[in-house]
């Protein structure tokens, strides 16, 4: 136990100096040594998650010694056996996942700490020089080791305060992915309110005179989390930091692309990088970024009114998408198109029935709906109004009114539609995937998920910094902007979009978007045919001297 690192580190929490670490999962001690030898106040070693095993742990520890930098273990669960051999090996401290309350938390303080405070073993190990310094290291270490849990739960958030009062814990950390699953956003970072929600326990935590740490998730995002009041900021994962600089540069050599789970190229959407696109994509159109207002507006309905944010107006194919807003009260009566429509909601409350059958929606769920099936919808708010993306596969829409009577029956929040008929995806629990650095995407239709639908398209959250490759489509785009803000890249050519402003991208046009902000962006995207691809070019095609479609 380095009890003059400890001293430091506390000295500096003391006097609201941020402390800076690592996390670390790669096996080699060389990383360590690196962190240990640029200053790095800290580091965790992660023996929760991934492969490390105890000799490469004790490696990492021993990494550090005779340094001011702090070595802390997480161990893989609350358990006396975990946490007095991460101690016995050298650490100067435990991190201890997935604690829910007091009573956890007075356990695993005891479970680190000797008799007669605690019940932890005296062995002789490398803690105790082999049991050379029984007495300096058993007199020593109750009183500076560190014990710190980790709150990445809903309930152990709502525990906070009688975990506060708990002796002998001074520093917590946040897992706000494991965090944002309990609410309901499995596969998010900050699923929507978790981010407030966390600094909201943060404000406690430092308002009861202890320190707060969490793991930034770029350069950008650790600055923002100094200025939010957090102490302990990690600057990344030893893995994560190594990708990011992959990444970065693949990008640069046009060689980037997104890993499989299976670790094995991706026979899907993506493909293989090209170096330009092929001639017979030229595009024949300009892209048409339309905010907001500027759209066309019909009213469809007594007091449901669409803006058209992509479609003839804008000199789409074969694709139309706006915004749909429905006054207080206000209904749309049973109808029906020779085409799917999809509609999610984004702000307010509705209900769509598609032959009696009725989903109520919550915020960026969607419902997507087979041609020649009737529905409507309505605003069930007496007070608000209720504000919908739509999306259809064709530049010129069209409906068919229908006088029949069907009979009403809810259907549950987890019901994801009918067989052959509707789909409907859950924005809190549908699944995710690595769509680009920092982004994750979710299929809300395509042709596999709604069997002969002649569009496909979902929902993006990009993280600070995320971003998608340079690519280009055999069809037109649609991407509408309903959270943050995007910079949009197209062949040289850079826009800003926010408050569902929406960009055209017709077919051939070669593009990316980037969240450039500190807070996430989300983008509802549709695609003008049935499987969403997405052919991927070399970097420089989406610049102005690259451009592949300037004059030669």
């Amino acid at each position: 136990m380095k009890t003059d690192a400890l001293r430091t580190l506390r000295r500096k929490l003391a006097d609201g100096t941020p402390v800076f670490g690592l996390w670390v999962t790669l096996e080699s001690p060389s990383i360590t040594e690196m962190a240990v030898a640029l200053g790095m106040d800290w580091i965790v070693v992660d023996a929760e998650h991934g492969h490390l095993d105890w000799k490469e742990i004790v490696e990492h520890v021993r990494a550090a010694v005779r340094s001011q930098t702090v070595v802390l273990v997480r161990v893989a669960e609350r358990s006396i056996g975990l946490i007095k051999r991460a101690l016995d090996v050298g650490a100067d401290g435990i991190v201890v996942p997935w604690i829910e309350s007091a009573e956890q938390l007075r356990e695993i303080v005891s479970y680190a700490r000797f008799p007669p405070e605690g019940v932890r073993g005296i062995g002789a190990e490398r803690a105790t020089c082999w049991g050379q310094c029984l007495m300096q290291h058993t007199q020593e270490a109750n009183e500076h080791v560190l014990v710190v849990p980790v709150v990445e739960s809903v309930a152990g958030g709502r525990a906070i305060d009688s975990m506060l009062q708990v002796e002998g814990v001074e520093l917590f950390m946040f897992g706000p992915s494991d965090y944002s699953s309990s609410a309901g956003y499995r596969g998010q970072w900050e699923g929507p309110g978790v981010a407030d929600q966390l600094l909201a326990i943060k404000d406690k935590i430092l308002a009861a005179g202890k320190n707060v740490g969490i793991i930034a998730t770029s350069n950008e995002n650790l600055q923002e989390r100094v200025q939010q009041g957090f102490r302990m900021v990690c600057v990344g994962i030893d893995s994560g930091l190594l990708l990011r600089g992959l990444h970065g540069a693949l990008a640069i050599a046009g060689r980037d692309r997104r890993i499989a789970a299976s670790f094995a190229p991706e026979g899907d959407s993506v493909g293989a990088v090209v170096e330009r696109p092929p001639e017979a994509y030229r595009p024949d159109r300009a892209e048409v970024i339309t905010p907001v207002g500027a759209g066309v507006v019909a009213e469809i309905g007594r007091g449901v009114s669409f803006e058209c944010l992509v479609g003839k107006p804008q000199g789409a194919r074969n694709l139309t998408t706006g915004l749909v807003t429905f006054a207080p009260g206000a209904e749309l009566e049973y109808h029906l198109h020779p085409y799917a429509e999809s509609v999610t909601l984004l702000s307010g409350a509705l209900v769509v029935e598609v032959e009696g059958r009725r989903y109520t929606l919550t915020s960026l769920d969607n419902i997507t709906i087979p041609r020649n099936l009737a529905h409507a919808a309505v605003n069930t708010s007496s007070a608000q109004e209720a504000i919908v993306h739509v999306a259809m596969p064709t530049e010129a829409p069209s409906r068919t009114l229908v006088d029949k009577f069907f009979s009403r029956r809810g259907m549950s929040e987890d019901s994801p539609g009918k067989d052959g008929a509707e789909h409907v995806t859950r924005q809190r629990t549908a699944r995710r995937f690595a769509a680009g650095q920092g982004a994750s995407f979710i299929d809300y239709f395509n042709r596999d998920l709604v069997p002969g639908i002649e569009m496909s398209g979902g929902y993006g959250v990009f993280q600070p910094g995320g971003r998608l490759l340079a690519h280009f489509h055999d069809f037109d785009e649609s991407i509408c902007i309903v959270e943050g803000r995007a910079t949009c890249i197209v062949e040289g050519r850079q826009y800003a979009l926010s408050d569902c402003a929406t960009a055209l991208q017709p077919r051939g046009r070669v593009h990316y978007f980037i969240n450039q902000s500190q807070a996430p962006m989300v983008m509802i995207w549709v695609y003008g045919g049935p499987v969403p691809e997405r052919l991927v070019v070399a970097e420089h095609n989406c610049t102005v001297e690259g451009n592949p479609w300037k004059s030669r």
